[in-house]
């Protein structure tokens, strides 16, 4: 997509720091941790058991600012093959069931992002300080041992209990800059190679990660709250080198899922498949977009065929996130239940890889390493295992509401000095009725609602700002 800053006036960047903190208010988000969890973290103690495995040179690929990593991996060649080991942060060694940084946990769930600042999961000396595999520490890791023959596919899966050091930190644009440029070693290197091979998997199974522009909210120098501070609206297209990041997690999820499958008990992400006058609207959008689908063509090769630069494109993978709604969690200890799959994903899948910044993963890693260990599944997670599907659809749909206000306060006020000037936008979504939709501006960065009647779905068109309110959180555009 177009990518341009629009940056605030300094007066607006203090402004805007109210808007977070009242939206901090408004959503009741958590602020400061607790003391009893504070120091709890500050003494606790890992239990570093198991494989002394930090003769492995292990790496993380992360964005650039990202303090709380969860993963650290090395891959090799094994003669025809690959062995992907992946370390993914232990945190149940340091986290005491019904202690304090658990309960605090139970309540918050998610890590949550704001363009102020995030709201950790845990306390910040554990989850960016002494839990985090960042580079030169000894940290308790659950270590995937993940076997792959010549083509990629998965041959032999094992997860046991770790000491792990990394050695470098890389984000994604350096990835992709060292791969690009040939200079990357051969354990980066391997990355691509890897990734390429999972995402050819991917596209026969017939799953689909939608390559969808991200909105951002960037902040652009000055202090904070100060004259000169400003924030930018940009759209971002993904890098490769975060498919193939992407790829390892997908890896690593469909194996603890069948650990669990097999074993008959532990806890899915699920999504339902879509129904089929869904595909058959997606289809009239994709004619309606000048989307090339041919008959005979399963959905998930459309999607990768598309290129999301191209607006027309854009908003077709904007519409096929309908797709995905109804995700969830489904727990089960007596058996294969019922829904299993992740349509998606197109495969039995489960959230181990980010136990730092998402609750569930700490539950499901455990089950995966006392499976593996022919151990008992401990008391703590098979005693909260019914009620975490519900505890962590709460916590998704706050994290979702979090972002979406986010982004639609910065959008008012960028906009607010603008009203009643004209934009180009493309539609990229239209009402059952006919009588609006939502737009996505050239420039600056900005989807949101329009009213009115008249505009065709993927066309170009010119509207008119009726409504940026930086206190509603609310923006709204008409056809010229």
């Amino acid at each position: 997509m177009p990518r341009r800053n629009m940056h605030l006036q300094a007066a607006d960047g203090a402004r805007l720091r109210a808007g977070f903190a009242a939206l901090r208010a408004d959503l009741n988000l958590p602020d400061a941790f607790p003391r009893a969890a504070v120091a709890e973290a500050e003494q606790a103690t890992p239990r570093l058991t198991g494989r002394d495995a930090t003769d492995l040179p292990f790496l993380t690929v992360d964005p650039a600012d990202s303090m709380d990593l969860d993963q650290a991996m090395h891959l090799e060649r094994t003669g025809t093959g690959y062995r992907v080991h992946y370390a993914i942060a232990d945190v149940a060694s340091w986290v005491v069931p019904g202690g304090a940084i658990d309960t605090e946990a139970m309540k918050r769930v998610e890590t949550l992002y704001l363009p102020d600042g995030r709201i950790p999961l845990h306390p910040p000396a554990l989850s960016e300080h002494a839990a985090s595999l960042l580079p030169g520490q000894d940290c308790p890791a659950l270590l995937w041992i993940l076997d792959l023959d010549a083509d990629g596919e998965l041959v032999g899966t094992d997860v046991q209990r770790a000491t792990v050091r990394s050695r470098r930190r890389f984000d994604y644009t350096e990835v992709q800059g060292l791969i690009d440029t040939g200079t990357a070693e051969e354990p980066l290197a391997l990355l691509r190679e890897i990734g390429l091979l999972r995402e050819r998997i991917e596209r026969e199974r017939g799953g689909v990660s939608l390559p969808i522009p991200e909105q951002e909210i960037v902040p652009r120098g000055g202090r904070n709250g100060g004259r000169s501070e400003t924030w930018a609206l940009e759209f971002r297209a993904p890098l490769p080198s975060e498919g193939w990041n992407a790829q390892i997690s997908l890896l690593t999820g469909m194996a603890a899922a069948d650990l669990m499958t097999y074993a008959g008990i532990g806890i899915l992400r699920t999504l339902p498949a879509a129904p089929t006058t869904a595909l058959a609207q997606l289809r009239r959008v994709a004619r309606a977009l000048d989307v090339a689908w041919p008959d005979g063509t399963p959905y998930a090769e459309v999607i990768h065929t598309l290129d999301p630069a191209l607006p027309h494109h854009a908003a077709f993978l904007q519409e096929a996130t309908g797709l995905l709604r109804g995700a969830g969690y489904t727990a089960f200890d007596a058996g294969v239940p019922e829904l299993a799959m992740h349509a998606a994903v197109a495969d039995e899948y489960t959230h181990v890889t980010a136990p730092l910044r998402r609750l569930v993963d700490r539950f499901a890693g455990e089950i995966c390493v006392s499976l593996v260990a022919g151990a008992e599944v401990p008391d703590w997670v098979l005693s909260r295992l019914p009620d975490l599907p519900k505890t962590m659809a709460a916590g998704d749909r706050k994290a979702h509401e979090v972002e979406r206000e986010a982004v639609d306060l910065v959008e008012a006020a960028v906009l607010a000095p603008h009203l009643g000037e004209e934009f180009d936008a493309v539609v990229v979504d239209l009402d059952d009725k006919g009588t609006g939709g939502t737009v996505q501006l050239r420039t600056p960065a900005v989807r949101a609602k329009f009213t009115g009647t008249g505009l065709k779905l993927g066309s170009t068109a010119r509207v008119r700002l009726v409504e940026a309110d930086a206190s509603k959180r609310r923006v709204r555009f008409a056809p010229a």
